[in-house]
């Protein structure tokens, strides 16, 4: 009797965790859309090769003036415990895991990203809430909980099996590697844009298929990919904290929708 009260306590300490954590309280600002959208998709021409990548049937993808902006739902391509029960996209949840109690909605993300970016003079910290997107339109997160840059560590047990989770209002996201996509395509390939900017790839090089060895504090470093011939900065997706994005090596843009800002 005396483990079933602690473990009802457990649960109930972790459901709290998992209420308030992941959130954002930054103030909002908007960008003035003066951009023409009539293209749509990710198949704009004059769009920079990398953004070729998004997926059409989750991302409207267009230039705007100084930014490529990406519209999404944010909804993952893939099953997750999070889409609940009796959804068509609905998994069990993997062995350990810790389901929170959030389910996956949809959002109205739209997220500026410049269309050339420039390393600033110093970098700049992530905010909690989205600080990039993925190809398939899901957010990054950094590697802090909420709401006061808490370790990630109380989060991690509540991963789906492609490292996401919603948070309280049924924004999923994630941390890590998005690894449906990595597992099915390629450990080296882009996997999204930081909202400096400056493509995100998975955790490998495309070159030769090794982990990079020097990567700054933020997990990026600058060279050649298959996107950007002539060389560009980027970040890299690791099994340690950062994870993803450890800070903005560049002038960052704005996300406008999902109830998150970031600015």
């Amino acid at each position: 009797m005396k483990f079933k009260n602690y473990q009802t306590v457990f649960l109930y300490t972790l459901a709290v965790i998992f209420l308030s954590s992941c959130d954002s309280s930054s103030t909002s600002y908007s960008i003035e859309d003066n951009g023409n959208d009539s293209g749509g998709g990710s198949n704009n021409t004059d769009l920079p090769a990398g953004f070729s990548k998004f997926i059409s049937e989750y991302t409207d993808v267009y230039i705007s003036g100084d930014y490529v902006v990406v519209e999404s739902a944010g909804v993952p391509n893939h099953s997750s415990p999070y889409w609940g029960a009796g959804h068509p996209n609905y998994a069990a949840p993997h062995s350990n895991m810790v389901v929170n109690p959030n389910i996956i909605s949809e959002q109205n993300f739209k997220f500026y990203i410049p269309l050339n970016p420039s390393i600033s003079s110093s970098s700049s910290s992530t905010p909690l809430g989205p600080i990039g997107v993925s190809i398939s339109g899901v957010p990054f997160y950094n590697q802090y909980a909420g709401p006061n840059n808490q370790p990630l560590d109380n989060e991690i047990p509540s991963f789906d099996s492609y490292y996401g989770h919603p948070q309280q209002t049924g924004q999923y996201h994630y941390h890590w590697e998005p690894t449906y996509l990595t597992f099915n395509e390629s450990a080296s390939m882009l996997i999204g844009y930081s909202l400096d900017g400056f493509p995100v790839y998975g955790p490998t090089e495309q070159s030769n298929g090794q982990y990079p060895s020097n990567l700054d504090e933020l997990n990026g470093h600058s060279h050649s990919t298959n996107e950007y011939q002539d060389g560009t900065y980027h970040y890299h997706a690791t099994s340690t904290s950062p994870y993803l994005i450890g800070g903005f090596k560049g002038n960052y843009g704005s996300l406008n929708g999902g109830g998150y800002f970031t600015n």
